[in-house]
């Protein structure tokens, strides 16, 4: 039976956080407790998963569901697969590494997202957090950046609408975000509250075509963005509380039947100053959102919703129109896959689903054919085997930042080695000190070769680029001897120094992403090898 009570319907629009991925990281297991006592004294609609793993998390998720009064809606951020939140689970690379494939772009999309679906539904989740629909129209975008599917308008609209689709073919619920676009902001909205200034005639070019898109495709649900765009509210305020932005363009304008989301209400660009966060959850639902994301005291937010419904400050059908809205994304599932969906996610996919080998594979696939070389030329570098063996291959991984806990964190240092004998690998963070920079600088020109690996990439609450110290240390190995820039990320590294030799980028940090690059530079050897034996 669903919810009857005013209390109950305010409950289920609340998706509170299981886990952390940021400092102090907590895994999902060890924040269960925490979450099955909120259960008790409040039914929420469902959680936002963080920091899990492929053995624990599935049932966690499934103890969790029993002792709900009411099914639990699971969604979580895998824009790169599950293995973004859950260790174990299939790692994909970021959205600019399929778009960097070309004609096979949408082929790879829609591959990809089918194995992701089917691993989150075996896990116990029901929503993904994407596809990202932001055009990247600014290249030091420090949020969206190699998250985003392209920079044409055009492409990301088609690849968006692949993901739905493939998505949808599994069972998989699907978020557009972050609406109506965070594609061209100079700042990241987890710190503060961004502006873009462009007129409503520029967005509906760029930043709206793609959330049409996605309305088109019947897309379930629609995350907001905390960004301000006087272009189409002129109060200054973020998408997430416009009226204006929501439902007279969103819901009346564009046609979109589903259910509207907020990006976390953690983030600094979600803060309304001085009243209390069940005010700002009212704020919300008179704009037009339907679910409250990532939700500090639940209790406290529906026990004021109840008292704004009361008292008249909220209209009841506001927040009966938002529950219906979260139940029928319930029903959803349950009439795809049966009643038992919710207590045993095998209903929808086998738990041996997670991680397959051949969903590994497809990774593998992505990562070999997105690496691409954009700067300087082959024939200015000669690496060769013999000439690792004896004076060695020098790799530097540059990390601008160290602070956040990613699960999809790899290896470099394990791939170079195991292709190369002979290898000094050495990861500089900002912790580094400047006398070891220093040595490094100084000690690069003796090696046979130089590979800066450089990760570059949009992080919450994370600076983007380099800082100043690491800049630097870049610059000054570059100028010292002959360098393969590697782009672990975005390419703008490769656009920021140009006196590389060679310019290599991945668009991507992940695991398959990293055994690209090595197998890169193997065939560069290769390749030197082959013609040194073919002059003589």
């Amino acid at each position: 039976m669903p919810p009857s009570s005013l209390y109950e319907k305010a409950a289920q629009l609340l998706f509170p956080r299981l886990g952390s991925n940021m400092h102090p990281p907590v895994s999902a297991e060890n924040d269960a407790e925490r979450i099955q006592s909120l259960i008790e004294r409040c039914p929420i609609g469902g959680l936002v998963l963080f920091n899990g793993d492929r053995y624990r998390t599935p049932q966690t998720l499934a103890t969790l569901q029993a002792m709900s009064p009411f099914p639990l809606l699971v969604a979580t951020d895998m824009e790169r697969g599950v293995g973004q939140q859950l260790i174990g689970a299939t790692v994909f690379p970021h959205a600019f590494a399929f778009g960097s494939l070309g004609e096979d772009a949408e082929d790879y999309i829609g591959r990809a997202a089918r194995a992701s679906a089917r691993e989150a539904l075996a896990a116990g989740i029901h929503i993904t957090l994407s596809p990202v629909a932001d055009v990247h129209s600014n290249p030091r975008n420090p949020i969206i950046s190699t998250r985003a599917f392209g920079s044409n308008p055009a492409d990301v609209s088609e690849r968006v609408a692949v993901y739905i689709r493939s998505c949808q073919a599994e069972g998989l619920l699907t978020t557009a975000k972050h609406f109506p676009g965070h594609g061209d902001t100079s700042t990241d909205s987890h710190q503060t509250l961004p502006v873009v200034g462009k007129s409503r005639s520029e967005l509906d070019v760029v930043e709206l075509r793609p959330f049409r898109t996605a309305v088109e495709h019947d897309v379930d649900l629609i995350m907001t963005a905390h960004v301000a765009y006087p272009g189409l509210d002129e109060s200054g305020l973020p998408a997430t509380y416009s009226k204006a932005i929501l439902t007279t363009l969103l819901r009346n304008e564009m046609g979109f039947k589903g259910a509207v989301i907020t990006d976390s209400l953690l983030m600094e660009g979600a803060r309304q100053s001085g009243d209390h966060p069940g005010a700002w959850a009212a704020d919300l639902l008179r704009a037009g959102v339907d679910i409250l994301l990532d939700v500090p005291n639940p209790e406290d937010i529906a026990d004021y919703l109840v008292t704004a419904v009361r008292s008249g400050a909220l209209p009841e059908n506001r927040l009966n129109e938002a529950f219906e809205r979260v139940w029928a994304l319930k029903e959803r599932m349950i009439t795809r896959f049966g009643k038992g969906i919710f207590l045993d996610p095998a209903a929808a996919a086998p738990l041996s689903m997670i991680g397959r080998d051949d969903h590994r594979t497809l990774a593998r696939s992505v990562a070999a054919g997105s690496v691409r070389v954009l700067t300087g030329s082959l024939e200015n570098i000669h690496l060769s085997r013999e000439a690792i063996s004896n004076q060695g291959l020098r790799v530097v991984l540059v990390r601008g930042h160290t602070t956040y806990d990613d699960p999809t964190a790899a290896s470099l240092e394990e791939f170079v080695s195991r292709e190369f004998d002979n290898v000094r690998f050495t990861e500089v963070t900002p912790e580094t000190d400047d006398s070891e920079l220093n040595r490094i600088v100084a000690e690069a020109p003796v090696f046979a070769g130089v590979v800066l690996a450089v990760v570059v990439k949009p992080a919450a609450w994370q600076r983007f680029g380099l800082p100043v110290k690491l800049a630097r240390f870049v610059a000054e190995i570059i100028g010292a001897c002959p360098v393969i820039l590697a782009a672990l990320g975005s390419p703008i590294v490769l656009e920021d120094y140009p006196g590389s030799t060679l310019g290599i980028c991945t668009y991507s940090d992940v695991a398959e992403s990293q055994r690209a690059l090595v197998s890169k530079l193997a065939a560069i050897t290769r390749e030197h090898d082959f013609a040194s034996n073919d002059r003589q």
